[in-house]
Formats: C-alpha cells, sequence, structure tokens
C-alpha cells in the first residue's frame, strides 16, 4: 500500500507515522506543499494523509490551499482513506460544511482524552494525548465525535463509516517532533494566558508519554487503513 502525506510547514513532519507505515511494510511519499510543491494525484495512491500546519486563516499566504481543498474534496468524494491531523483535520471539517474557528483557550503539552460513547474508534475510554492548537472545529453534519477533552469539546471524528478520520490532538508526536516545534514555532495565540498550555519542561520531563503514545497510533492506523482494503 502506498500512502500520500501532505506537509504544510517544515517543522511539522509526519513523527511517528513515517516509522510506522515503514514498519508495516507500507511505502509513502511525503509533499512539502510549504515548499512550493503540488499535491499528488489522488489515483496515484491508496491513502491520503493531511498533516498539521499554521493555523489562521491567511489564504493567501499559502498558494497551494486552493489545490489541496480540490484534493480534500476529491477524496471526501472518493472511497480511499483519508486522515487529517491538526490544520489537515480543520480543512477536512470545513470541507463537509463544519465551523472552524478560534477555540476559547490555547491547548498545548498533553492532556486527557474522554473517548466518545458512540464512536467506532477502537481506543481507550480515557488516553492522555500531545496538543498543539487553538483553532477547534464543529462536528460535520454525518460524522461521529470521536474524544474530547477539558479544553476541547470535539478532539476528533470520524465519516463515511470510519474511511474519514479527523484528528485535533497528535498520537504522532515523539520527542523529536515536539522539540521542533518549540524551537521553530511559536506557541498557538493565547497561550501564554492560557490555563491548558504547558511549558518546554513540562511537554518533555517524561519521555514515557511518547512511548504510550505509540500503541495508540498503531491501533487507530491499523483501523483506518483496513478501508484501503475493502
Amino acid at each position: 500500500m502506498h500512502v500520500h502525506l501532505l506537509q504544510h510547514s517544515p517543522h511539522q513532519g509526519p513523527a511517528r507515522i513515517a516509522d510506522w507505515l515503514a514498519s508495516m511494510g507500507h511505502s509513502h511519499t511525503v509533499f512539502h506543499l510549504d515548499a512550493g510543491e503540488l499535491p499528488p494525484r489522488l489515483a496515484d495512491g491508496d491513502a491520503l494523509i493531511l498533516l498539521d500546519g499554521p493555523e489562521g486563516r491567511d489564504d493567501d499566504a499559502r498558494p497551494w490551499l486552493r489545490a489541496e481543498r480540490k484534493l480534500v474534496a476529491q477524496a471526501l468524494d472518493g472511497r480511499k482513506p483519508l486522515l487529517g491531523i491538526g490544520y489537515g483535520a480543520r480543512l477536512i471539517a470545513e470541507a463537509l460544511g463544519a465551523i472552524v474557528a478560534r477555540g476559547t483557550v490555547a491547548e498545548t503539552g498533553w492532556h486527557r482524552v474522554s473517548l466518545a460513547p458512540m464512536t467506532p474508534v477502537d481506543l481507550p475510554e480515557d488516553f492522555e494525548a500531545f496538543m498543539w492548537h487553538r483553532e477547534v472545529f464543529a462536528l460535520p453534519d454525518y460524522a461521529l465525535a470521536l474524544g474530547r477533552s477539558t479544553a476541547s469539546p470535539l478532539q476528533g471524528f470520524t465519516w463515511d463509516d470510519g474511511r474519514v478520520l479527523a484528528l485535533l490532538c497528535h498520537l504522532e508526536a515523539t520527542a523529536t517532533s515536539v522539540a521542533a516545534l518549540l524551537d521553530h514555532l511559536p506557541p498557538p495565540e493565547g497561550s501564554e494566558a492560557s490555563p491548558h498550555a504547558q511549558d518546554r519542561a513540562t511537554m518533555l520531563d517524561d519521555p514515557r508519554r511518547f512511548d504510550r503514545l505509540a500503541p495508540l497510533l498503531d491501533r487507530l492506523l491499523s483501523q483506518w487503513l483496513r478501508h484501503a482494503a475493502r
């Protein structure tokens, strides 16, 4: 199976997703839209992943966005698995007609996610995940909520019987990917005043937190990619 990944920022890459795909025998190509590369043709891959990226609605600063929105619309109309994380999830929510807006507070660092009762996703009822956002989205029509955190009532959703998956939280995070965020990107707007924003030391002080994400990512991606075999 070959998976296309769309990257929107040099410091917000696939992280552990790339390792997982390789370990499962899948090939993948990362398209660096922020560097001027064009999105792939949907027909050239078996699944599509939209990675995180910069917050804000400044379309003029993202000349690639029109082509990506078209690709997302095509993917929603098709039958191949589609996954969005952070910014990628917001693009999917937007394409499905849901409201995307700035949340009440920024949410960064480690926070608990409580799984929604009706979600088809097989994850623990309560788990810790990494957060890096201020923008949030509403639940699209015909979608099922994945779960919630204290600061964000919707941490993701599934659509079309789980073929489409959108995640606000980050199960792919590693110590290296989080350090890159902290070294090169400003924190989400309002982080300095948010009770749900952690400092660098808290985010990186326990490597076991990243280790605990690995089996969660494995379960999630394994379920999601089953749609490619149908």
